[in-house]
């Protein structure tokens, strides 16, 4: 018996959807958001347009993995290199950007009740962005849908040290070092993403082959699908045909395939 089409979905998208097994879906969708710049350039426009553009391709996403019942999306917004590698003129403009996105999406937010989160070093972002972060996470926070959590000012790097650091106060706090206690646990529960599962697939715009120091730890067993479709270009059906590629996939973590056996598998090499 086929699953039932999720309403609103349109005609590409409900396409791509019957070719799903809703019982398989990613629990947790992470995506690097690349290529606004490229696709400016190719328009002869400037890179601001890219950026402006690249809001619709965040609407047209979250609204779909509402639509579909994804537990949770993450999406990299703005990373702490970005402070250094682009032009003040242009990180100015996205902190405007996203206070706009803010205002103006948390209606849309709320109709599909998603709960909007954040990652990364917020206390480094202008004053002004932080409250209207805050205004928005206080104003979706009673959705039960999708959790969309974006990741700003945000360092995979950075947030384990800022897990290690945190792991060292709690153990000051708690009899001093010699209570602290570091296992895989232990570093999980210190993490940003502490309230999430780790994401099942990752996503990659516009093609390219890198994690770019994006949730280094969540991301040990995801699945990864890249794709040569710039950001402001991604929408929703984009998403449906990354979770139908990470459904022909066997997720072994580490173990062997169901044809594989110990016995069966190449000895392997010893090198020097």
């Amino acid at each position: 018996m086929q699953a039932r089409i999720p309403a609103d979905l349109d005609r590409k998208e409900s396409e791509v959807y019957r070719q799903l097994d809703p019982e398989r879906l990613p629990r947790h969708i992470a995506i690097i958001m690349d290529g606004n710049g490229r696709w400016a350039k190719r328009r002869h426009m400037p890179r601001a347009a890219g950026h402006r553009a690249g809001v619709t391709a965040v609407r047209s996403t979250v609204e779909t993995a509402a639509r579909i019942g994804i537990q949770a999306l993450t999406l990299y917004a703005f990373s702490e290199e970005n402070w250094k590698k682009r032009p003040k003129s242009e990180v100015d403009f996205l902190m405007r950007l996203l206070s706009r996105y803010l205002k103006a999406e948390v209606p849309t937010l709320n109709k599909n009740n998603v709960r909007l989160e954040y990652i990364g070093r917020q206390h480094e972002l202008p004053e002004d962005v932080q409250e209207r972060m805050a205004w928005a996470r206080t104003n979706t926070g009673h959705n039960t849908g999708t959790v969309l959590t974006l990741a700003l000012n945000y360092s995979a790097r950075s947030e384990l040290v800022d897990a290690f650091r945190s792991m060292v106060d709690t153990a000051a706090q708690n009899g001093g070092i010699d209570h602290l206690l570091i296992d895989e646990e232990a570093v999980r529960s210190h993490l940003y993403t502490r309230d999430l599962p780790d994401p099942d697939l990752v996503v990659r715009t516009s093609g390219e082959m890198r994690l770019s120091n994006f949730l280094l730890w969540q991301l040990a067993y995801a699945e990864i699908y890249v794709t040569s479709t710039l950001w402001p270009d991604f929408r929703g059906v984009h998403l449906l045909e990354g979770i139908a590629e990470y459904q022909k996939r066997e997720r072994r973590y580490g173990g062997l395939n169901h044809g594989d056996s110990p016995a069966h598998s190449a000895p392997a090499k010893v090198t020097k």
